[in-house]
């Protein structure tokens, strides 16, 4: 049996800056698409949020870039967006940056992930969402999780796995594409995905099905200056010829450096959250979370939040500690982004013209 699962989220507004959506947000993006949702063809949804996002989960049969999705899914947000602008709330309708709907809400400021496979009899997956950071976060972790005996055995393990896979990279600022094999690519790939702010993980797949699917947009290329940051989301499938649920969660507990944080332009580490998390107050930092999906003839029979043992608390104190070290280091590089990647760099720029001028 075909399914799409499809991933749209966006940053509507939240309550008193960049926290979190309000209940009433939520409950309007949530009862527009379920009044919708048998028109457009879902079989089941699943809504939250990480931070200030809400994202919805779909599964349909009406295949990858469904326009009745997407239409769906954008006018809900904007549903959404009208009950927080009546609310006051901040950056209210903020990720909407086009007018009117044109057939797909890609490159319209929604970030959408999705994929079309065959449904397994045991179909596992997860959805990944992040707030405060850009689609580069993701990296490094999945640059180890297929590309790292060390940080996934099941590399050596799983034939599967081990026969390799194929891994597409966006080149986010000149809006291209490529195709790297994994093992005989590693390097190019590592080369590549070295500065996450240009070059990020689009796909991932093996010779006869799709594993992962990630969310690329930049708002910034889109509307041409700061909006926020674009917070990116990622579906993964797991188990049998896949990476275990272990192991693709296992490789956040690094809380690597990520650029994001307040203003956007900050390097700070990726803590793992529960789902349906508000954004930290202690600066923004970036988070992480990680829900769990059984899948049956398209209806999510069961979730879990793969983050919410206790374990986990460990590697949120981690996160903690490597945000105050970085944030010690003030405004100094690399405690900020270089330059050209700084979210106010407008600002940025005309405090340099001012002190240049004071130069003989």
């Amino acid at each position: 049996m075909k399914i799409t699962v499809s991933a749209i989220k966006a940053d509507i507004g939240s309550i008193g800056g960049h926290t979190r959506p309000s209940k009433e947000v939520l409950d309007a993006v949530s009862a527009f698409v379920k009044k919708g949702a048998k028109s457009a063809g879902i079989i089941d949804l699943y809504i939250s949020y990480t931070g200030d996002d809400i994202h919805l989960l779909m599964s349909h049969k009406g295949g990858v870039g469904s326009s009745r999705i997407h239409k769906l899914a954008w006018d809900a947000f904007k549903a959404g967006a009208d009950v927080a602008k009546s609310q006051g709330l901040y950056g209210a309708g903020q990720d909407l940056l086009k007018d009117s709907f044109s057939g797909n809400v890609k490159g319209m400021g929604p970030g959408v992930a999705e994929m079309e496979f065959e449904e397994r009899q045991n179909e596992a997956f997860v959805l990944f969402t992040m707030d405060k950071t850009e689609p580069g976060a993701f990296n490094y972790p999945l640059y180890r999780l297929f590309c790292e005996p060390s940080a996934n055995s099941g590399l050596i393990l799983n034939p599967k796995l081990s026969n390799g896979v194929k891994l597409t990279v966006m080149d986010v600022l000149e809006n291209k594409k490529a195709q790297f094999s994994i093992p005989q690519d590693n390097f190019l790939i590592a080369g590549m995905l070295m500065y996450p702010g240009r070059y990020v993980i689009d796909t991932v797949c093996n010779d006869t099905d799709p594993i992962l699917a990630a969310t690329t947009d930049r708002l910034h290329n889109i509307a041409g200056t700061y909006v926020g940051k674009d917070d990116p989301a990622a579906i993964m499938r797991l188990q049998k010829d896949f990476p275990a649920t272990e192991e693709a969660c296992s490789v956040f507990k690094v809380v690597h450096y990520v650029a994001g944080d307040t203003r956007g332009s900050h390097h700070m580490p990726l803590m793992p959250v529960k789902t349906a998390t508000a954004a930290s107050a202690n600066f923004c930092i970036p988070i992480v979370s990680a829900v769990l999906f059984s899948m049956h003839e398209g209806k999510f029979t069961a979730h879990t939040d793969a983050f919410d043992t206790p374990d986990w608390d460990y590697y949120r104190n981690k996160a903690v500690k490597k945000a105050e070290f970085m944030r010690e280091q003030g405004f100094v590089h690399p405690a900020t982004l270089v330059p050209e990647e700084l979210e106010y760099s407008k600002g940025y720029q005309a405090m340099v013209n001012a002190a240049r001028k004071r130069f003989k």
